[in-house]
């Protein structure tokens, strides 16, 4: 995913709540895991997409899937990836937009498969009438919306085995991440930033979800209690201050050259605990944005940072 804006970023988290529609499948929950030989029997089935044969060519039009792709072993028979994916270095990364795609150029790739995270401008249908089969991994909301997908795409590429494997892998790392955790009279306190312009998430997003395995209390809850902005408010510099997080974990620090100076250098915020107390973390803006398998990194950074404070 991009780092556009924070309201793009927000709207295309959100977009896993939409319904969509078209020929196109989503990664459904009924679907059942696949075990056994990464040299799948075609034809297979995810939802109501089937695929004859094992896809050579596909087109992985959402940085988070391309991450999974490849992680499954079916990097190989990625030709093309949109302009955002940038990981692993290997992804043949092309001109194709995600956030704008082109049905047209997309085609002009002979795709047997192509992979999206949303129905942008229904591409889906104009992909479907072009006869190409179109699989929508939409933004998660959850972990097990990341293993499904993982699951589904291990089965559509012929590497069901190596897709259980990553599942089985993540869930051990976080598992091992959080057991030990200390147990606190009072739980830490976080605000993280999209973009210097205060956008947050709040602990009904995917982001918000793996803080929460980290046992921390998150600052914009309060700011978005009714739903309306989608889990994604923007804050005011007053509101974060007076709340007084423990920690601020920055998602633009690529984006937005932001860091615990500039932070530090704004109004008021020099004597927030984070900023007194040096735990402004600084995180990787793609892991922090993405729900692919670099989710584990981003909670073991939230884990190590967390953990430096007495209990």
């Amino acid at each position: 995913m991009s780092r556009r804006t924070p309201r793009l970023f927000a709207a295309a988290l959100a977009v896993g709540a939409l319904l969509l529609g078209g020929c196109a499948e989503k990664t459904s929950n009924d679907t059942p895991a696949a075990g056994g030989s990464s040299a799948a029997a075609f034809p297979v089935t995810v939802g109501k997409l089937t695929l004859d044969k094992r896809p050579e060519k596909i087109v992985s039009l959402s940085p988070s899937a391309t991450e999974m792709l490849f992680a499954i072993g079916a990097g190989k028979q990625v030709t093309a990836v949109d302009d955002n994916s940038n990981y692993p270095a290997e992804a043949p990364k092309s001109d194709l937009s995600g956030f704008q795609p082109n049905a047209e150029a997309i085609a002009g790739k002979s795709p047997d498969l192509v992979v999206l995270s949303n129905d942008t401008n229904k591409i889906v249908d104009q992909l479907t009438t072009l006869k190409i089969p179109v699989l929508l991994t939409p933004a998660a909301t959850t972990l097990d919306d990341t293993y499904q997908q993982l699951t589904d795409l291990g089965k559509l590429t012929g590497h069901p085995a190596e897709a259980d494997a990553v599942t089985k892998k993540m869930k051990d790392d976080i598992a091992a991440l959080t057991k030990d955790l200390p147990q606190r009279a009072k739980k830490l306190t976080y605000y993280h930033e999209l973009g210097p312009e205060l956008y947050s998430a709040t602990s009904k997003t995917f982001i918000g979800s793996i803080y929460a395995l980290a046992g921390l209390e998150n600052i914009a809850d309060p700011a978005d209690a009714d739903g309306k902005n989608g889990g994604y408010p923007q804050l005011s510099q007053e509101v974060i201050v007076k709340a007084n997080p423990d920690f601020v974990f920055l998602a633009d620090t690529k984006c937005c050259k932001q860091n615990a100076e500039t932070v530090k250098a704004r109004s008021g915020w020099a004597g927030v605990t984070a900023v007194k107390n040096n735990q402004v973390v600084a995180l990787d803006d793609d892991i922090a944005s993405r729900w692919g398998p670099r989710v584990v990194d981003l909670l073991k950074a939230i884990v190590d940072a967390t953990a430096k404070v007495p209990a």
